[in-house]
């Protein structure tokens, strides 16, 4: 009896306990909800531009969602890119403060942000910058405002762009764990860092046209808002011109070197405010609340945004991965509705699984029976990536996007070697010759990598088929410019694999054209769990983001990039339509 008390008893505190959190959860939700209403907005006011968190194109979550703040780890650049574009049409907004030190974004993200704040200043409004220490990134950011400040104690990083492509030919060697490759015969700079210890020529060349591209488009930029030619701006970067404050402002790269709060009464002059003036800052996370709540498009048809952005997995994908799961529901989910007439797929990825690839441009296919499918492309639309957006009506890139790498390959681990360093022997049994597939333990056998190698063939083809139905080229034509070679924008629009240089709105104003529509919303797709939803996940456990925060802080940056990238070549099943190497921009 006092056993069924006891469980009764506790059954009831239980139930208690969940109630209690529930109440407390919505009591939280509707303060912080309440909160928006208390961001206000004061004549002669500055939108703080200040990006510490990694910028993804879209985070997904509900714009009303009051917990988002608190588990989202990235910030969205379609949010970001409002917030500046509300913030031109309000009154009490007067300029921008570009506050920033190591931004998170890809070039091409950086140069959207970029253009917005053009924009922005198209209205009279003005735009200054300040930071300790300014990356190239960062620099060409700022590079868009009337007056650039750095600290005095700062500095500037103006040097031209580099890369760096790891190889691991000697790591294999040494510890017997080796990746086995197979690759199409022409392919010649995929996974080429597990074939050799150096860089082949024809790497070399791509790579330096490749960067030689995006800095030829960021110098030329960064000539009109700083009032200097490309030429001037070469010898800066060859003679380090910019690697003090005092050698920056000599060179014209900054107009100021002062400490902040001499920055915050500059930030006041501009307002024309007296000294003794408070200066009224708001946050752009702040902001973004109450943009978010402002559409900035209407009317009873749609256009739908679908975010394609991370590495194209096999299976349901996510917020930072593309799987076919979640991109197909959500093609599903606009093409069989009725008030979408046309559809913009935002891609941002380096490619990955072919099959999940294949299996998104067939769903993509299917929709574009029904209604236009425009391709926007941000920092990177490669391999896989440039699969999913081959068969597009029309396709749009970034001058900066990296796209292209038309190619396949697979690779397999092997621990033949090492199991026989420590002392491990595999035996297998089979009931047919070839019922044992392959063993991590045992060399692999010219039957495999003949069935492999042909399954790479097969899936080459296949992607220079997907392209040239695309793209309206003959297969001859693609497999010239293919072979794994990457592009900059500007020359992908060059050779015909793209169509017209523009960002997401140039897209979206060319689905609407094709829908011949004049008023139209906006629905993003896919939708992810909400902060609630999140909250509830993460009391299972430590989140695996929280897991690989906590590696890096303990091995160190460079150590846990080395380690991520084996890591992720371990995981990857079936033949993979990727970016031939991991390309590091500096």
């Amino acid at each position: 009896m006092n056993f069924l008390r006891n469980l009764l008893a506790a059954i009831i505190g239980c139930l208690v306990a969940f109630g209690i959190i529930f109440v407390m959860f919505f009591v939280f939700a509707s303060l912080l909800s309440g909160a928006d209403d208390a961001i206000v907005v004061k004549n002669k006011s500055v939108l703080e531009l200040q990006l510490k968190l990694p910028i993804n194109d879209y985070v997904g979550g509900a714009t009303d969602d009051p917990f988002a703040e608190f588990f989202d780890k990235s910030q969205g650049l379609d949010e970001i890119l409002d917030a500046i574009a509300v913030a031109k049409e309000d009154d009490d907004i007067e300029g921008i403060s570009i506050n920033n030190n190591f931004l998170l974004a890809g070039l091409a993200q950086t140069q959207v942000i970029r253009r917005a704040l053009e924009d922005f200043k198209s209205e009279g409004k003005f735009v200054y910058a300040y930071a300790d220490f300014y990356t190239q990134k960062d620099y060409y950011l700022a590079s868009v405002a009337d007056s650039i400040f750095l600290n005095p104690v700062g500095a500037l990083d103006f040097r031209g762009l580099s890369s760096e492509v790891l190889f691991f030919k000697d790591l294999q060697e040494k510890t017997g764990v080796k990746m086995e490759v197979i690759r199409h015969g022409k392919y010649k700079s995929a996974v080429e860092p597990y074939l050799s210890n150096e860089m082949s020529e024809a790497n070399r060349t791509q790579i330096q046209e490749l960067i030689g591209s995006l800095w030829n488009v960021m110098i030329d930029e960064i000539a009109e808002g700083r009032k200097l030619s490309t030429q001037e701006l070469n010898v800066i970067a060859d003679t380090l011109g910019g690697r003090t404050p005092d050698y920056a402002k000599k060179t014209g790269l900054i107009d100021a070197v002062v400490f902040y709060d001499q920055y915050e009464q500059s930030l006041k002059q501009a307002l024309d405010l007296s000294n003794d003036d408070d200066l009224n800052v708001v946050v752009v996370d702040d902001y973004v609340r109450r943009s978010n709540k402002r559409a900035k498009k209407s009317g009873k048809d749609k256009i739908a945004v679908i975010f394609a952005q991370g590495e194209i997995i096999y299976g349901e994908g996510g917020p930072t991965m593309i799987g076919q799961g979640v991109m197909n529901e959500a093609i599903q989910k606009a093409k069989n509705d009725d008030a979408v007439k046309a559809i913009v797929l935002r891609v941002n990825s380096p490619g990955g699984s072919a099959l999940s690839s294949d299996i998104i441009w067939r769903e993509l296919e299917l929709a574009k029976e029904k209604k236009p499918v425009i391709v926007s492309m941000g920092n990177v639309a490669a391999s896989g990536g440039y699969y999913i957006a081959a068969g597009a009506d029309k396709i749009f890139a970034e001058p900066t996007t990296i796209t292209g790498s038309i190619g396949v390959f697979g690779v397999v681990p092997n621990v033949t070697e090492l199991a026989k360093d420590i002392g491990i022997n595999a035996e297998q049994v089979g009931t047919n010759k070839n019922s044992v597939e392959y063993s991590l333990f045992e060399p692999m056998s010219n039957t495999f990598r003949s069935a492999v190698q042909e399954g790479v063939e097969d899936t080459y083809n296949t992607f220079l088929q997907r392209v040239a139905e695309g793209r309206g080229k003959t297969i001859a034509e693609v497999d010239s410019m293919a072979q794994g070679r990457v592009w900059s924008g500007v020359d992908a629009q060059r050779i015909g694999l793209v169509d017209a240089l523009g960002d997401l709105d140039d897209a979206i104003e060319a689905a609407a054209e094709m829908a011949e529509l004049n008023a139209y919303a906006i629905k993003k797709l896919p939708r992810y769990k909400t902060g609630l939803e999140k909250i509830l996940e993460d009391m299972e456990g430590v989140s695996m983001q929280a897991k690989g925060e906590i590696i890096k802080q303990e091995i160190g940056v460079e150590a846990y990039t080395i380690l991520n990238q084996v890591k992720t070549t371990f995981e990857q099943k079936g033949i993979q339509a990727r970016m031939p190497f991991v390309l590091n921009i500096k």
